[in-house]
């Protein structure tokens, strides 16, 4: 039986943090909230937040590892807290909120695949973005000898929590920028099923990127040289998937 949470990873995100929370309580799952070595204004606004909603399990990092170490961390919490599936949301406003509903739907229907957002996007991203995602998605084409990631960047996610204990328990991820990209591969190398859905992803004015252009291409680039030797070796057996199926 599926047995759903929210995990929503935070460094600094203070302005649109209560409002999110806020706006989830209607789905009336719980949710685990963890703090990256947060600033101060931020550990006091998520400990208001802790406080105002029953439902919120706050964990704090102490010190800021990045957003794959802060997801991470939140998806190792749900597996031991007993949750089936976690829904991965962005602590920035970028993610519509409404395709929740849709995302959970998918999950419910296919419990063993990795279920993500397919980002529709507006003016408001920038070329540079838009560029750098076109490129990645041309290396996880080559990485899994496959189409079907459509799109390995977007944080709008549902964790099969099963599949994701069962790599980790194996593999060390990549802990900044590189984790959404790595854990997406990996898993699918994995024999998980990864399913799109279309959503309207938007960069709010007053939002806040901790993308560090310098350290976290390098970062990406590693990764993607990591992810080419690990697919030579695993040709034979994405070849046969391919043809599977």
């Amino acid at each position: 039986m599926s047995n759903f949470c929210f995990v929503i990873p935070n460094y600094n995100h203070h302005l649109v943090i209560e409002q999110t929370i806020a706006d989830l309580q209607r789905f009336e799952l719980p949710i685990i909230l963890v703090d990256d070595g947060s600033d101060q204004q931020t550990k006091q606004v998520l400990a208001r937040v802790a406080e105002r909603f029953a439902n919120v399990t706050l964990h704090i990092r102490t010190e800021n590892g990045g957003k794959g170490a802060a997801v991470h961390d939140g998806l190792v919490l749900a597996a031991k807290l007993g949750y089936s599936h976690a829904v991965q949301v962005d602590a920035d406003g970028q993610h519509n909120l409404a395709d929740i509903d849709r995302l959970i739907e998918l999950a419910k229907q296919k419990p063993q695949a990795l279920i993500s957002g397919q980002p529709v996007y507006d003016d408001s991203i920038s070329k540079g973005r838009l560029y750098g995602r076109y490129f990645t998605h041309i290396w996880v084409h080559i990485e899994t000898l496959s189409l079907k990631i459509k799109d390995s960047m977007c944080g709008f996610r549902v964790y099969p929590l099963a599949a994701y204990s069962q790599l980790v328990d194996k593999v060390n991820l990549g802990k900044r920028m590189d984790y959404d990209i790595e854990v997406m591969v990996r898993l699918y190398w994995q024999g998980c099923d990864v399913e799109f859905l279309p959503t309207k992803v938007i960069y709010p004015e007053n939002g806040v990127s901790h993308f560090n252009v310098w350290r976290d291409n390098v970062l990406i680039s590693k990764m993607h040289t990591r992810l080419f030797f690990g697919m030579l070796i695993r040709i034979p057996q994405l070849i046969m998937r391919k043809f599977k199926g």
